[in-house]
């Protein structure tokens, strides 16, 4: 099996191809999802799957857009809501072939309810790794309080509990030698204290990360993942909604944004208090001239987190 991770740095993001056999498969897709199927033509191979380890709120997932280009299988986790496309809802220990290869479901809430990582398995039936979505960083795990905040009588406290128990039931008993594959790094909103590595083995992670301290009561551990975290981005629900009810195709809105607008347009616009004239260019440009009212939010850097 082919494992590809394809890291977006400006949000701190990874997504993963997967390859077995002249069939692939795509994990949390961005959503740009040009540079996947560039991948899929380069490699001359059919997409089967696109796997989601959890409704995203940092970005709006590519998955819907990806499927009605590819009529690949949308897979989430357990207990998925009703969303507005479809989907094939997992359970817990299903495996799907992928080519030669397999890869298992395992069902790990506390991020999220739904959130699941994928146990890969190459051709000859060996365990490579395992993509761990938002449910195990290098250094840290998903912070548990961002779903309270879509779906009723959900709170962090009982997220984190069931994090604690996924890591120790599903996780921590896995072989050492597995390579784990997060869907972030360092600088993302979804964690406290990622590392820059965006990989490692799972017997590393056993050692250093605090989280997978087997010496940790379920209360200590509800303490310290809780502690110290910042209010999410306004804009986090938002994206969960869009991502769980479904949103307008990408080229679309690229093509309604592609217009040019005349000086007395932008003027009319500008009437308006609920439109804003965002400028991207860089700073340093920016402060030779700009157009009065307009707001700057260069292009560089984590413009994606705005």
């Amino acid at each position: 099996m082919i494992i590809e991770q394809i890291y977006t740095g400006c949000i701190a993001e990874a997504a993963y191809f997967l390859s077995s056999e002249g069939e692939a498969a795509i994990v949390d897709p961005l959503r740009d999802i040009q540079p996947y199927l560039d991948r899929i033509e380069k490699e001359g191979v059919q997409l089967k799957y696109i796997f989601e380890t959890h409704f995203h709120a940092d970005f709006v997932s590519g998955h819907i857009d990806l499927a009605k280009k590819t009529g690949a299988t949308i897979v989430y986790g357990p207990t998925t809501m009703s969303t507005g496309f479809e989907k094939k809802v997992g359970h817990d220990g299903e495996v799907f072939t992928l080519g030669g290869s397999t890869i298992i479901l395992i069902h790990t809430p506390g991020h999220t309810m739904e959130s699941s990582c994928y146990l890969l398995k190459d051709e000859q039936g060996k365990e490579q790794g395992i993509i761990t979505g938002d449910t195990l960083f290098i250094g840290d795990v998903g912070r548990p309080d961002l779903a309270q905040h879509v779906i009723e009588d959900l709170t962090q406290d009982k997220l984190a509990r069931h994090l604690y128990h996924s890591l120790r039931t599903k996780i921590m008993p896995l072989s050492d030698e597995l390579i784990v594959y997060p869907n972030h790094g360092a600088g993302s909103a979804c964690g406290k204290n990622m590392s820059k590595e965006t990989t490692d083995t799972l017997g590393n992670q056993k050692r250093s990360n605090y989280a997978l301290n087997p010496a940790l009561t379920e209360d200590e551990f509800v303490a310290i993942v809780l502690n110290g975290l910042v209010r999410p981005p306004q804009y986090f629900p938002k994206n969960v909604l869009m991502n769980i009810q479904g949103y307008e195709q990408l080229d679309a809105i690229i093509a309604k944004g592609m217009t040019p607008l005349n000086v007395a347009q932008v003027e009319r616009f500008q009437q308006d208090a609920n439109i804003m004239l965002l400028d991207t260019r860089a700073a340093h440009k920016f402060a030779k001239g700009f157009i009065p009212g307009s707001v700057n939010i260069g292009l560089d850097g984590n413009f994606a987190m705005w």
